[in-house]
């Protein structure tokens, strides 16, 4: 009985995240190099940046030790993951990590795994480190990547296991988690953040590190971050790298995004400059600045939103410019799309012209 004593003090001493799992990765002894989505990540439920009527909802069912099987959903970078983890300091404190099953991507995600490992820990007996924390909690991330085979088997899992074992899925795509499964968990969709929260939050994290960061560059951040906070963070601490002041152009360099000023003068050329000139225009800056043609297509796509044209034409060329994006991500040839860029703009300019007469 002391050695067990023991071994708990030695786990309680541990760091919390000594585990290398998706959320607790190991950290190093240099807090410079720790990726700041680690450091700062929430380690309370009151900590967690957005969503707060799906956090009160899931604090409030914790407090009450009526936790049902949850089914967290959305894009990347919401807080999904770092929502279950603060539940399970809740409902276990330092000793969480004897509580929790987590399989993430890295893991086997066949039905085996499902028969062998997560059957195993849910029939295990629970140790209690709380008054009411008798559950264990069975963590499945990236649960959209399982078996059809797979999901099956677990439905039965869960059903058998219910009085023991508490299930969290996580996914990005819930369409890809069969309806058996979904029926059996407690809904949550983790919309992608509001920018005044993506700004709270990496002001904080300005603000902690001390770092030099101009409000264009600020606003650049979160601009391209497009509601995922663990992407902003990583930008933010990539261009703080890469330089010591983070401006706007610091932040575009480093992720090779186009400068709005870029995509102006390329918007100017698609819709006044013949077609030779503009592929040769817009060619040289692409070699120049190492710029993505898929990138200059996605954000021309929202440039042409702030143009005023008629609606039959907007929508045309929306769906044509959507057209080169889908060939694009099929890793098509770059100059052919190129063409077939400009080639949609001088058929939507001639087209604004006969509208205009």
């Amino acid at each position: 009985m002391a050695d067990a004593s023991a071994l708990m003090e030695i786990d309680d001493d541990a760091p919390a995240s000594s585990r290398p799992n998706k959320g607790k990765i190991a950290l190093a002894s240099d807090p410079k190099s720790v990726p700041w989505v680690e450091k700062y990540r929430p380690q309370s439920l009151a900590d967690v940046a957005a969503h707060r009527d799906i956090i009160d909802t899931i604090d409030r069912l914790t407090s009450e030790n009526r936790l049902p099987h949850l089914l967290l959903y959305g894009p990347p970078g919401t807080g999904k993951t770092s929502t279950i983890l603060a539940v399970a300091r809740k409902l276990y404190g330092m000793q969480y990590k004897n509580m929790i099953l987590e399989l993430n991507a890295s893991d086997d995600r066949g039905i085996d795994v499902v028969r062998q490992q997560i059957q195993d820990f849910a029939s295990a007996r629970s140790l209690s480190f709380g008054p009411k924390s008798t559950v264990k909690l069975v963590l499945l991330d990236e649960a959209d990547a399982m078996t059809k085979d797979a999901q099956f088997a677990l439905r039965r899992v869960i059903e058998k296991h219910t009085k023991s074992t508490r299930f969290a899925l996580i996914c990005n795509h819930v369409n890809k988690i069969i309806p058996a499964l979904q029926s059996r968990c407690t809904r949550f969709r983790f919309a992608p953040l509001d920018s005044s929260n993506i700004r709270e939050r990496t002001e904080h994290v300005i603000k902690a590190e001390g770092l030099d960061v101009t409000e264009s560059g600020l606003t650049a951040l979160v601009r391209l971050s497009s509601g995922d906070m663990r992407k902003a963070l990583n930008i933010l601490q990539s261009t703080h790298m890469a330089s010591p002041h983070v401006t706007d152009e610091a932040v575009y360099l480093c992720t090779g995004n186009p400068m709005p000023k870029d995509i102006e003068q390329i918007a100017y050329w698609l819709l006044n400059e013949s077609f030779t000139a503009a592929f040769r225009y817009i060619s040289d800056v692409k070699m120049r600045k190492g710029l993505a043609l898929i990138d200059i297509v996605r954000e021309v796509t929202m440039f042409v939103f702030k143009i005023k044209m008629p609606s039959d034409i907007r929508v045309k060329l929306i769906n044509d410019l959507a057209d080169i994006e889908y060939r694009l991500c099929f890793a098509c040839n770059d100059k052919l799309q190129l063409g077939s860029l400009i080639s949609t703009f001088t058929n939507a300019r001639c087209a604004l012209v006969a509208a205009a007469k």
